[in-house]
C-alpha cells in the first residue's frame, strides 16, 4: 500500500498541472505555481456540501481544462459509499459534541503525537508546512477538517461542510505528491518499474533552492527515495492518519477511564471510515472494531518505524507541538501537563520517538501516572453516587478549553475556515462551558480554571 496513492485526485492534478519542465529554476515552474494558486482560490467557494453541486468557478481566468477537471473531481468525490450508515454517523456526531472540549485535548495530546511517529509522514509534514515554525497554523488546519466533519450534518446535510473540507484536503495531498515527485505518481511508478523496496531505486535528488523558500518550492526541491520509501502521502500513511483521529481517540478515552460502549466505538470508527472513503482511502485499510483497529494501527506503526529517514524530523515536530501547548497553559505549575498527558495517553515508545524524553523528569512522570491511577480509583468510588463523575474529564476539559480558545479560535491567528463555519464552531464551544455529567461544585471548580459563563470567543462578521 506504500506504492499506491489516489488515482482520482492524482489524475485531476495531472490534468491541471500538465507536464513539468525538464530543468528546474524559479521561473521555469512559474506556470505550475500559478495553476496551484488558481486551484487554491477555488477552495474559497467550497464552503458547504451544497456548494459542491453544480459548482462553477468565480475566477473567469480559470482555464476550461482546469474547470472541467475540478468539476469531474467534485462530482465523483462527494459521493458517500454504499455501506455508509446514517444512524452510526449521527451517533458519532453526537459523541463528538458530547465530549467537545475533551475531544480537543485528545487531538493535541494523542492524535497529533501519534501522527508524527511514522518517519516518512513526519518528513512530508515537516517540508509541507515547516511545522516546527508554524505549529499553531498546522494544528488549526487539521481542525479545519475535523470540526466540519464531526459537527452535525457534516457528512450528509447540504448545509454541512464536512465533504467540502475533505475534498480540499484530498486535493492538497495530491498536490504534495506531484510536487515531491516532480510529476504524477503514475509516471513515477511507471519509471520505477519492478524496483519497489529497492534501496537506491527511484531516487529524486534534492535540488538547489533557486533563491526562494516558498512551500511549493520546498516540496519540489526536497528530493525523495521512491524505491525505499514508497509514494509520499501513500495509502498506508493516509489510513494510519485516519486511525489517529478515530482509534487513537477511542483508545485514549479508555485510558482516561471514559471508555465508550462497543456500539458507540464502532459508530465512531464507522464515521471516520466514511471520511476515509471520501478522502480516497481504500476500504481494506479501514477497521470496523477496536480489535481490528488495534492490530492495523500496530502493524502500520511498526512498518513505519522500520523505515527511518535522515534527518529525523519527528523530535522537532514533537517539541514544537508541546511548546505550543505549554505556551497557552496559564498556570506555571501545570505547564508540564501536556508532555505528561501525551506520555500517559500514547505510551513511552511514542513519547520518546517524538523527542519528549528529558522534557520532564522521570519523577514528575511517575507522580503524574500515580495521580491518574488514583483519579480513576476516586472516579470509580464517587460514581456510586454520581454515575458519570470524572476528574479525568475535568482535567482534559480544562486543557481543551485553553487549547481551543488560545490556539484554534484565536482571532489574531484565524482558523482557515469559512466565517459561517467558524461561527458554528464558536456556537458549539459556547455549549461546552457546562459539563452536564458533573456535579455543580465540579463545574464551579472548572470555571476557576477556565472562565465563568460561555466559552465562545468573539468573532468577526
Amino acid at each position: 500500500m506504500r506504492y499506491l496513492a489516489d488515482p482520482l485526485a492524482d489524475t485531476t492534478m495531472a490534468t491541471i498541472l500538465g507536464p513539468w519542465p525538464l530543468t528546474y529554476d524559479a521561473a521555469g515552474q512559474a506556470a505550475q505555481w500559478q495553476k496551484i494558486a488558481q486551484v487554491n482560490r477555488q477552495f474559497e467557494q467550497w464552503k458547504t456540501n451544497l456548494s459542491l453541486l453544480n459548482w462553477q468557478p468565480a475566477d473567469t481566468t480559470l482555464g476550461p481544462d482546469i474547470h472541467l477537471a475540478l468539476q469531474q473531481y467534485l462530482q465523483a468525490g462527494q459521493v458517500l459509499p454504499a455501506w455508509a450508515d446514517r444512524a452510526k454517523i449521527e451517533r458519532a456526531e453526537a459523541l463528538f459534541m458530547d465530549y467537545g472540549a475533551l475531544s480537543c485535548s485528545l487531538l493535541f495530546c494523542s492524535s497529533l503525537p501519534e501522527c508524527y511517529v511514522v518517519p516518512d509522514l513526519s518528513a512530508v509534514l515537516h517540508v509541507a508546512g515547516q511545522l516546527e515554525q508554524h505549529t499553531d497554523y498546522r494544528i488549526r488546519a487539521t481542525a479545519a477538517m475535523i470540526f466540519p466533519v464531526m459537527m452535525k450534518g457534516g457528512l450528509g446535510q447540504p448545509d454541512g461542510s464536512g465533504l467540502a473540507q475533505i475534498l480540499k484536503v484530498r486535493l492538497i495531498h495530491a498536490t504534495i505528491r506531484h510536487l515531491i515527485l516532480r510529476g504524477s505518481p503514475q509516471e513515477a511508478m511507471h519509471a520505477l518499474g519492478d524496483q519497489q523496496h529497492v534501496k537506491g531505486a527511484g531516487v529524486l535528488t534534492p535540488l538547489p533552492a533557486a533563491g526562494t523558500d516558498g512551500m511549493y518550492q520546498s516540496l519540489f526541491t526536497h528530493g525523495w527515495k521512491l524505491g525505499e520509501d514508497g509514494l509520499p502521502c501513500n495509502q498506508e500513511e493516509l489510513a494510519y492518519t485516519l486511525l489517529t483521529f478515530s482509534y487513537v481517540f477511542l483508545r485514549s478515552m479508555r485510558r482516561l477511564g471514559l471508555g465508550l460502549p462497543p456500539s458507540d466505538e464502532e459508530a465512531y470508527l464507522h464515521a471516520w471510515n466514511v471520511v476515509g472513503h471520501v478522502l480516497g482511502i481504500r476500504r481494506e485499510l479501514m477497521a470496523d472494531s477496536m480489535t481490528q483497529a488495534e492490530v492495523l494501527f500496530a502493524q502500520m506503526q511498526a512498518r513505519g518505524r522500520a523505515n527511518p529517514v535522515s534527518p529525523d524530523a519527528r523530535p522537532a515536530l514533537g517539541k514544537a507541538l508541546m511548546t505550543a501547548m505549554e505556551q497557552v497553559i496559564p498556570f506555571r505549575l501545570l505547564k508540564p501537563v501536556p508532555v505528561l498527558m501525551t506520555r500517559y495517553l500514547c505510551g513511552s515508545p511514542t513519547a520518546d520517538t517524538i523527542g519528549l524524553a528529558g522534557r520532564v523528569s522521570w519523577l514528575s512522570h511517575g507522580l503524574f501516572v500515580l495521580l491518574m491511577l488514583k483519579t480513576r480509583i476516586i472516579d470509580g468510588v464517587v460514581r456510586l453516587v454520581w454515575p458519570e463523575f470524572s476528574i479525568s474529564r475535568l482535567i482534559t476539559r480544562v486543557l481543551g478549553y485553553h487549547f481551543m480558545s488560545q490556539i484554534l479560535l484565536d482571532q489574531t491567528r484565524p482558523l482557515k475556515l469559512p466565517q459561517h463555519l467558524l461561527n458554528d464552531i464558536n456556537s458549539a464551544m459556547a455549549t461546552w462551558d457546562h459539563d452536564p455529567k458533573a456535579p455543580q461544585w465540579l463545574n464551579n471548580l472548572e470555571d476557576r480554571m477556565t472562565k465563568p459563563g460561555k466559552w465562545n470567543v468573539p468573532t468577526t462578521t
